[in-house]
């Protein structure tokens, strides 16, 4: 019987960076599948290390027993003008996770971030927030792309993300309530919902039945508070150690555990931390993260049996 009562997996951005480079960036594929093989968990996403050739990386994932979940798709939706090219690459974008048997699309707007926005410019400094016309495009744009997901067997699971349009729980709640529930899900990440100011908790028994998809990723609240006080940005804390796996932050995992139980949660959830691993080496902090997690499954199970 597994030790979780979900599908528990962990994310490749643990060993390697995606938004900060250096950070493990001469760590192997190899490495990174022994590893989550080594720690028992058998599902993943795509990371930028992983071989691009479906063959070889079904090749690679199989002979370790672990599956490909899902891949960060980027997305401009709120810009009409990008609509038609956007979703011809959602359509190859999600071919592929077909293909490999995925089950989930991690999609996240990018229009207006400082980073992911490719019509940004580097003197920029702060996030743009959506108009009016931008969220009316950003809706019929996921839902769209949501019905293609769903066309191919999978779900499109949209991404709350730090320095990005849609981080905030009124953002998050202005999306869920625009877009349509049979084509648009949610990604609930805990760090990212704590970094963008909502409850984590709150956050996922408002929106659980649009919940299709989970990150657990714990925030050091210290480091945070200093991030905010100096108005650095997104990949900036990443660089400072802002994010971390859970049981290393200031997030109480204990509630949440406790609702996705009560719930029946039975979905993929991936373990992150988003950190330099010379400095928190990814595979030691999983096991610590694996540890806590299971102990208040223990502790909760314990409690209920009186």
């Amino acid at each position: 019987m597994s030790d979780f009562p979900w599908k528990m997996g962990i994310h490749p951005i643990n060993w390697v960076g995606e938004d900060v480079r250096e950070h493990g960036d001469d760590t192997t594929c190899e490495q990174i599948l022994d590893d989550i093989a080594a720690l028992g968990l058998g599902g993943t996403e795509m990371g930028r290390k992983f071989p691009e050739d479906p063959e070889r990386l079904r090749e690679m994932l199989g002979a370790r027993s672990i599956r490909l979940v899902s891949r960060w798709k980027s997305v401009l939706l709120s810009d009409p003008a990008y609509r038609e090219r956007e979703l011809a690459d959602y359509r190859k974008h999600a071919e592929f996770l077909r293909d490999m048997g995925s089950t989930v699309i991690s999609t996240c707007e990018v229009g207006g971030s400082l980073h992911f926005d490719p019509r940004r410019t580097p003197n920029e400094r702060e996030v743009l927030r959506l108009d009016e016309d931008g969220w009316r495009h950003l809706a019929e744009g996921l839902n769209e792309a949501g019905r293609i997901a769903r066309g191919l067997g999978l779900k499109l699971t949209y991404h709350h993300h730090g320095g990005t349009a849609i981080e905030s729980a009124e953002e998050i709640d202005r999306l869920m309530d625009m877009t349509d529930p049979e084509s648009v899900y949610l990604l609930y990440d805990t760090g990212h919902a704590l970094y963008g100011g909502a409850d984590p908790l709150a956050l996922l028994r408002k929106h659980y039945d649009r919940i299709a998809y989970i990150h657990l990723k714990d925030v050091r609240l210290g480091e945070l508070e200093k991030a905010r006080a100096e108005g650095v940005d997104f990949v900036t804390c990443i660089r400072r150690g802002v994010f971390t796996v859970p049981g290393d932050g200031g997030i109480d995992f204990g509630p949440i555990v406790r609702e996705l139980r009560t719930r029946g949660y039975d979905g993929w959830a991936m373990l992150e931390g988003e950190q330099d691993p010379a400095a928190h080496p990814a595979r030691e902090y999983a096991e610590r993260a694996l540890v806590y997690l299971k102990s208040l499954i223990e502790a909760q199970e314990k409690e209920e049996r009186g």
